[in-house]
């Protein structure tokens, strides 16, 4: 350190990309590790998943995890296979949710490595994944959970607390302190009405915040999401077809069924059936049952919201549904379409014109959800090519991030200027437009961090 009243932050991933978080924060000897993202979507950013870390991680003393989506916590496996030993700190939520998740990546990544070889369509001599199911196993021996406002201390100068950030159920930005410094690491922030959740806690003031732009560079659209699924169901219905919804495990898929289950009650769905083809999504669901007071519904609701949803656990149940042309609603994951179950509905169902492929999240850039979106009229999975023939929807204002509006407003409850705001977890246009409007509406000074770049700052 260059002296006893500073501190470095260096960003490891999630810089001008959405995926691969992590933030290190290094306190005199002591280092600590903000999320542990997973790279995704384009080759370029998967291959860094592939390379040497770039510091020891034997030296990080303890890692703090926002939530449980892969871009924050799919290469902890990874990093605890390169030595990392410390504390893993995140709510009781999180660490039920990220087991199930990272459970799911390290059996995809085990089948796909498997099939590349049976198949031998690898440039590699043997696919391996990434990290296996043991690995995963492994890694959970180090999680400790916290409640929301619980101050968890890490050293002589150094304490933090989790805070409800509203995106993902257990997910919180964190307050952390060094000395009478404040560090404000946002994770991902929430709408400001979430439809299952309670909105993001607003906080007045911070020295630093470390501030993510998913969806910086735009608002998102207000529209009446249940009337648009309405619409987008009774044309597939119309047509005989099969309404094919890839969809994020974690609160989307409970979203959807919470939209499902109020149209069913106000009597306006046809007569299809509804399918859950997601064992994560399934284990998710049931993560969502039990936390009922982190959810701000109805207890009628969070009673009846699942009856009406077909669960399928087993795999032979799974190809019976994949198989049937019946007119019917799935919800399978993954949500970008880079693995999962919805990959055998698009593989039988996708060249169908009666079909359709109803998109209800982010597309990250290199996925085959983002190329369908941007017009691509063939995929590839399994090896082969397949034809887009049937329609696409999207319903884009189904989000669990702030726009760029509900970013500025969750900002403008600050009574001060924070000495300095880091832009981060956002493509570039998407960092940039938020560091604009901030400038333009709080007269706030924002950066955009370069990867692997230490900046020093005081406290």
């Amino acid at each position: 350190m260059e002296n006893n009243s500073d501190f470095k932050l260096k960003f490891l991933g999630g810089v001008e990309t959405v995926t691969g978080s992590k933030i290190l924060l290094e306190i005199s000897k002591n280092r600590y590790l903000i999320d542990c993202g997973l790279f995704q979507g384009i080759k370029e950013l998967r291959k860094l998943n592939w390379e040497p870390f770039p510091i020891d991680a034997h030296s990080i003393d303890d890692l703090i995890l926002t939530h449980g989506h892969l871009d924050h916590c799919g290469y902890i496996p990874l990093l605890v296979k390169k030595g990392f030993k410390g504390k893993i700190h995140c709510t009781n939520p999180t660490k039920e949710l990220t087991e199930i998740i990272l459970l799911d990546s390290a059996k995809i990544q085990e089948e796909d490595a498997e099939r590349a070889n049976r198949h031998q369509y690898t440039k590699h001599k043997k696919a391996e994944p990434l990290y296996t199911v043991a690995d995963v196993v492994h890694a959970m021996k180090l999680f400790e959970t916290h409640d929301l406002h619980e101050w968890v201390i890490l050293d002589a100068n150094s304490k933090f607390q989790f805070l409800n950030s509203g995106h993902i159920l257990g997910s919180a930005f964190i307050d952390f302190r060094i000395r009478e410094t404040k560090l404000i690491f946002s994770g991902d922030i929430g709408r400001t009405k979430p439809m299952l959740l309670y909105p993001p806690k607003q906080i007045k003031d911070a020295d630093y915040i470390i501030l993510e732009s998913t969806y910086g560079d735009r608002v998102h659209a207000v529209a009446d999401v249940k009337s648009e699924l309405l619409k987008v169901i009774d044309e597939t219905y119309a047509r005989k077809g099969i309404l094919m919804i890839p969809s994020f495990a974690v609160e989307r898929t409970q979203e959807l069924i919470y939209l499902l289950h109020q149209l069913k009650q106000e009597d306006k769905l046809p007569k299809m059936p509804i399918y859950l083809d997601s064992p994560m999504g399934i284990n998710s669901t049931n993560v969502y049952i039990k936390y009922t007071e982190w959810q701000n519904l109805s207890r009628f609701d969070l009673s009846n919201m699942y009856n009406d949803v077909i669960f399928i656990n087993e795999y032979e149940h799974s190809r019976e549904v994949v198989a049937d042309k019946q007119s019917k609603i799935v919800i399978a994951g993954s949500g970008m379409m880079e693995g999962g179950r919805i990959l055998h509905y698009l593989n039988n169902h996708v060249e169908n014109e009666k079909n359709t492929l109803l998109f209800v999240g982010f597309q990250g850039e290199g996925t085959r959800g983002r190329a369908i979106l941007e017009g691509s009229t063939e995929i590839k999975f399994f090896g082969e090519y397949r034809n887009v023939k049937c329609h696409i929807s999207s319903i884009s204002a189904l989000s669990a991030h702030g726009d760029q509006l509900e970013m500025v407003d969750w900002l403008s409850h600050f009574t001060k200027k924070p000495k300095e705001i880091f832009i981060n977890h956002g493509e570039h246009h998407q960092a940039d437009a938020l560091r604009v409007k901030i400038n333009y509406v709080l007269g706030w000074e924002a950066k955009i961090p370069k990867m692997n770049t230490e900046y020093i700052l005081p406290y």
